[in-house]
C-alpha cells in the first residue's frame, strides 16, 4: 500500500478538518500540499544541515563546492557561473570564494582562455569533502523516502517537476 492510501492520517489531516469545521466554504486542498511540502521541507533542511555537518560543510559551502564538482573535471567554474548556479549575489559570492579559499577548498587561478579572468577551482580537500557529502546525502534522502516505492516516488518527482515548472512560468 502507497502513503497515502488506508486510513493513517496526520497533523495536517487534524489542521484541515478543522478548518473544514470552521469554513466549510473554503476549498483547503491546497492548504493540504503545501503544509505537507513546508512540513517536509523543514525535515529535509535538518536532515541536509546534519549531512554537511557531518561532513564539515556548511549548506552555502556545499552549493559551491558542489556547483564545482557537478562541473566535471577540471572542477572549475568562472565566478559568474558560480552566480548562476547559486543564485546568489556578486559580493555575496565574492565573500563566499573568499572564505572557502582560506577554508583551502577551492583555489583561484588565472583562466587558461583568457588571462584577465580568474576561474575557482576544487581543491583535492575540497573534492574529497564533496564527494563524502553528496554520498552521505543521498544515503539520508534515500532514507527518508523509504516509505515510498519506487513508482510512487517517480510519479511524485513527476508531479512536483509539474508544479515547479507552473511557478518558473
Amino acid at each position: 500500500m502507497s502513503i497515502g492510501e488506508g486510513s493513517a492520517s496526520d497533523e495536517v489531516d487534524r489542521i484541515v478538518a478543522a478548518w473544514n469545521t470552521q469554513r466549510p466554504d473554503l476549498d483547503f486542498s491546497p492548504l493540504e500540499v503545501f503544509s505537507r511540502v513546508d512540513r517536509l521541507s523543514r525535515l529535509l533542511d535538518r536532515a541536509r544541515r546534519d549531512v554537511f555537518r557531518r561532513s564539515d560543510l556548511e549548506p552555502w559551502e556545499w552549493d559551491v563546492l558542489s556547483a564545482l564538482r557537478r562541473a566535471g573535471a577540471p572542477y572549475r567554474l568562472s565566478p559568474k557561473q558560480l552566480l548562476q548556479q547559486t543564485l546568489v549575489s556578486s559580493g555575496t559570492m565574492t565573500n563566499r570564494i573568499d572564505r572557502l579559499v582560506g577554508r583551502r577548498l577551492v583555489r583561484r587561478e588565472a583562466d587558461p582562455d583568457d588571462g584577465r579572468s580568474v576561474q575557482v577551482s576544487l581543491t583535492d580537500d575540497g573534492r574529497v569533502r564533496v564527494d563524502a557529502a553528496i554520498t552521505r546525502l543521498v544515503d539520508a534522502e534515500a532514507t527518508l523516502l523509504s516509505a515510498l516505492p519506487r513508482g510512487d516516488r517517480e510519479r511524485l518527482a513527476a508531479l512536483l517537476r509539474k508544479l515547479s515548472l507552473g511557478f518558473d512560468a
